[in-house]
């Protein structure tokens, strides 16, 4: 798509809708160029230093690139590729994508009693306009759909235009609740794998097992697991080990040896290494050193 953008007359029988359609357009900015570029319109530019105030609603969906939010209730909010965001009447805000990616954006801006109204039920909320809905050929085709209805002006068009906004709004909505749902079912998947690994460091069970036991690809559950904590399955179980080991090595005297069979070390050696890699103290100083405090 072309950048397009456009700004529209609203008559006061536009009023009975509910929503009234303001302006609606496409831009994608290139990394390293100017943001707002200078066929930004003047009654909607701003700079990142000072910001800007509207008085009407927008909705701004970012489908490449990346870049950042702020306002003074939020700070600074990471914006990603599949973000929307909402920006509220009356809030001085500013955004802007990151000059090494740049960002290609839809946007719709409106007005009207059922935006208000879902502001006071609390659907949309000022200290929460960010919402990571992902890719959506759906949003895209509805953001389409207005700036094609409203750049050819044909009789009737507001109540196309604002029909449209309403279902965008409900898109938006929507698929926030379902992304949260995901990431709460994210969220149990991975507490559920921490759970095995800890019942079982005394046990050959492995990471592929885990995944089997949650019922999902190893290759998906890897790729969650370190999405979520940072770290791959192995390595998340090899510190749990670790840790282990240590309070064998503390409150028990177990022989190194018998400890690293215990909590399936390849070897003595391996253990006694990655031992010291981690806490720079070999198995037999760090018991040592713990012996001397007491």
């Amino acid at each position: 798509m072309n950048n397009f953008y456009k700004y529209l007359p609203v008559s006061l029988e536009d009023e009975d809708w509910g929503l009234q359609v303001l302006h609606a357009g496409y831009q994608e900015y290139l990394p390293g160029g100017q943001y707002p570029d200078v066929g930004h319109p003047t009654h909607h530019s701003f700079n990142w230093e000072k910001g800007r105030v509207l008085q009407e609603y927008s909705l701004v969906y970012v489908t490449g690139g990346s870049g950042i939010y702020n306002s003074q209730a939020t700070g600074d909010i990471p914006i990603e590729s599949g973000s929307v965001i909402a920006i509220f009447p009356n809030i001085r805000h500013r955004y802007r994508p990151n000059l090494q990616t740049g960002w290609k954006e839809y946007w719709i801006g409106f007005r009207g009693a059922f935006m208000s109204n879902l502001v006071d039920h609390e659907f949309f909320d000022p200290l929460c306009p960010v919402f990571n809905i992902g890719y959506s050929e759906n949003m895209i085709h509805l953001y389409e759909q207005v700036i094609d209805t409203i750049n050819k002006e044909k009789p009737g068009y507001q109540p196309l235009v604002s029909g449209a906004a309403m279902y965008l709004l409900g898109q938006v909505y929507s698929s926030s609740k379902q992304s949260a749902l995901r990431q709460d079912e994210t969220g149990t998947m991975i507490d559920r794998a921490r759970h095995i690994m800890r019942a079982n460091l005394e046990s050959k069970l492995c990471p592929q097992d885990i995944a089997n036991q949650l019922q999902i690809s190893y290759s998906r559950f890897r790729k969650t697991f370190k999405e979520y904590t940072g770290m791959a399955p192995i390595q998340y179980q090899i510190q749990l080990r670790l840790e282990k080991a240590k309070e064998e090595l503390v409150n028990s005297s177990r022989p190194i040896k018998e400890i690293a069979y215990a909590l399936n070390f390849e070897s003595t050696q391996y253990f006694s290494n990655l031992f010291k890699e981690k806490t720079k103290l070999t198995p037999l100083e760090f018991r040592k050193s713990f012996e001397n405090k007491h």
